[in-house]
C-alpha cells in the first residue's frame, strides 16, 4: 500500500516513559497493522507519527476514535487519526503576512489544483482584502508586532479541518507544537537555493555575497528553520551591481511559481520522503512537473571535457 492509502496516527505531547508502547499496544488489539512509525522530541515535546493499515481492524472507526481520544486524556497528549478517504476534496490552509504574491497565485490556481482553500491566516491583517477578493475566510492571529498566537493557529487549523498548511511568504516561524502536528503537510517558500542563505533577509545575504546565480526553494517544513526536505527550486541570474529590491523582482514571481509547483506535487501525492530528501514517486508523470530550471538548462550545459580512464605513460625497457 502506499502512504497515501494508509491511516495516519499522530501523538503530539510531552514525553513519557511507556507512551509508545500503550499506543501501539491499543492498535495490535483491534487488529490494525503498523506499516511506518516515526517519533522525535523537541523542547521536552513528544511527536510520533504512524502510518497503518486499518482495513482489517476490529470495531468501527468511530471505535478507534473514541479509543485513542480516550487514551491520550489518559497519557495527556493529543492523538489525531486521518483515514484516507475521510474526504474526497483536500483542505488548504494558508498562512501570510503582508506580502500577496504567492498567495495571489494560490488563489488564482484553486480551481486547477482539485482542492479548496478553507482559510487565511495571517498574523497581520494585510492581506484581508486578497482573501475576501477570492471569497476566502480570513483570521489574524498576531498582536501589533506580528508575534502569532499559535494555540489560536492550531484551533484555526483543526477548525477548517486542513489537510495541507502552505506558508505563503509567512514570517514567523513555526513552533514545534505547530510543526509536529502537522509534519510531512506543511510547505514553505524560501528566497533562496537551499541549503545557501537560510533564515532571513536571503536576497540581501546572497547580493553580499556577491552571487551571479541566486534562487528560489519549495521545501517541507521540520523543527529546523530552512532544512525541510526540498521539493522543487528555481534561479534566476544577478545582474552586475544589482540591487536587493532587483533580487526581489526577479524572485518573487519564481517564488509564487515554485510553492504552486510543489502544492500539486503534494496534494497529487507524487513526492516522496526518504531520509530526509524528497523524490518523485515511480507513478508520477515527470512531464507535469519542472522541479528544477528545465531542459534549456541542461541544453546550455556542456557535456565535456569529462574525466576518462587516465594511461600510464609507456616506457621503453
Amino acid at each position: 500500500m502506499t502512504r497515501s492509502e494508509l491511516t495516519e496516527i499522530t501523538v503530539v505531547g510531552d514525553d513519557d516513559t511507556g507512551l509508545v508502547a500503550r499506543v501501539t499496544t491499543l492498535l495490535f488489539e483491534r487488529g490494525i497493522n503498523i506499516e511506518d512509525l516515526d517519533q522525535a522530541v523537541r523542547d521536552d515535546l513528544f511527536r510520533m507519527t504512524m502510518h497503518v493499515d486499518a482495513t482489517g481492524m476490529e470495531g468501527t472507526r468511530e471505535e478507534l476514535r473514541a479509543n485513542l481520544d480516550e487514551l491520550g486524556d489518559d497519557l495527556g497528549v493529543d492523538v489525531r487519526v486521518r483515514f484516507p478517504d475521510d474526504r474526497e476534496t483536500k483542505r488548504i490552509a494558508v498562512l501570510v503576512t503582508k506580502e500577496s504574491h504567492c498567495l495571489e497565485q494560490l488563489c488564482a490556481a484553486e480551481e486547477d489544483l482539485d482542492a479548496e482553500i478553507s482559510v487565511v491566516i495571517g498574523n497581520h491583517p494585510d492581506l484581508e482584502p486578497v482573501a475576501d477578493e477570492y471569497g476566502v475566510p480570513f483570521h489574524d492571529i498576531g498582536d501589533q508586532q506580528g508575534n502569532a498566537d499559535e494555540e489560536q493557529l492550531l484551533d484555526l487549523l483543526g477548525e477548517y479541518d486542513a489537510d495541507l498548511v502552505v506558508l505563503a511568504r509567512y514570517m514567523r516561524i513555526l513552533g514545534p507544537n505547530v510543526v509536529f502536528r502537522y509534519e510531512g503537510r506543511i510547505v514553505n517558500v524560501h528566497p533562496s537555493l537551499l541549503p545557501a542563505f537560510p533564515g532571513a533577509k536571503a536576497y540581501r545575504q546572497a547580493k553580499e555575497a556577491g552571487v551571479r546565480i541566486a534562487g528560489v526553494t519549495a521545501h517541507y517544513v521540520t523543527t529546523d528553520l530552512d532544512q525541510g526536505p526540498i521539493v522543487a527550486q528555481r534561479a534566476f541570474n544577478v545582474p552586475d551591481g544589482a540591487p536587493v529590491e532587483t533580487l526581489k523582482e526577479r524572485g518573487q514571481p519564481l517564488e509564487a511559481e515554485v510553492l504552486l509547483e510543489a502544492v500539486r506535487l503534494h496534494l497529487a501525492d507524487d513526492v516522496a520522503v526518504h531520509r530526509g530528501r524528497t523524490e518523485l514517486r515511480e507513478e508520477a508523470d515527470e512531464s507535469d512537473y519542472q522541479l528544477g530550471m528545465g531542459p534549456e538548462l541542461d541544453r546550455a550545459t556542456p557535456d565535456g571535457p569529462t574525466d576518462g580512464p587516465v594511461v600510464a605513460p609507456q616506457t621503453n625497457d
